[in-house]
């Protein structure tokens, strides 16, 4: 890894990390950059996986006062994300690595989709939010574990599809179901890297770099990134994400 490559990951990791903590979908930044960079698709998304963890958990610290009230509602859908990323790993596993670099493609694009549709999203489910359960009843729990699935297979855009499904079933502030959805991102990505470190492909020196930038990045998201512009970190996702789906396509 050059100079630069190394500058380069930091740069995303930071820009991921802040992203996450707002709106999710902060891998469609840092896996195009690893895949650019030369890391194998596999390699990139466990390193990148593992290497957020910290980033995902920094954000839910700074949203801790959004979580206040939520403890039984956080450990109820915490096993639901555990045993998603669970399956979602071993599917990454078992599958060949061809069939994970011919999904990729659809799935980036399928992220990117939702990143675009975010705001309509959001205005659609506060309009429908009333009359719902508590922690969201089974609905919600399946929900979180298919997502679950989904993140430890791919993590991009998990936490987006997070705050889609909070909004469906659970009636609470926006940054209440953010600060939810910060928390059970963090249980996926840190189940999928426990996992990822004792049988994946990993590069440790990506993992150190994310590790660090991300944890930055979490802690500006929390702080000051609602003062982001919504249309830039969403045109910014989309560029990088784009150029990763012609990338892999090329490849």
């Amino acid at each position: 890894m050059t100079w630069w490559e190394a500058v380069l990951i930091f740069i995303a990791g930071l820009w991921a990390g802040t992203i996450n903590t707002v709106v999710g979908s902060g891998t469609l930044v840092t896996f195009p950059v690893l895949v650019t960079v030369g890391f194998p698709p596999v390699t990139a998304t466990t390193s990148n996986a593992i290497g957020l963890i910290s980033g995902t958990i920094s954000g839910s610290i700074g949203y801790r006062r959004e979580l206040a009230g939520q403890r039984g509602r956080v450990l109820r859908l915490g096993v639901a994300s555990m045993i998603g990323a669970t399956l979602g790993t071993v599917l990454l596993l078992s599958l060949p690595p061809k069939a994970f670099e011919t999904i990729v493609p659809a799935l980036i694009i399928f992220a990117l989709v939702l990143v675009v549709v975010q705001p309509r999203l959001t205005a659609w489910l506060n309009a429908r939010r009333e009359n719902h359960k508590e922690h969201g009843g089974a609905a919600m729990w399946i929900g979180t574990l298919l997502v679950g699935i989904y993140g430890g297979y791919f993590t991009a855009a998990q936490g987006i599809m997070l705050i889609a499904i909070a909004g469906l079933f659970l009636s609470e502030p926006l940054q209440r179901l953010n600060a939810l959805k910060n928390v059970l991102a963090a249980v996926v990505n840190t189940v999928a890297g426990i996992i990822y470190a004792f049988v994946a492909p990993v590069s440790w020196q990506v993992v150190a770099i994310i590790a660090v930038s991300s944890t930055v990045g979490g802690m500006i998201g929390a702080k000051i990134g609602r003062r982001f512009p919504p249309r830039v970190l969403r045109g910014v996702i989309v560029v990088v994400g784009l150029a990763a789906v012609v990338k892999l396509l090329l490849d």
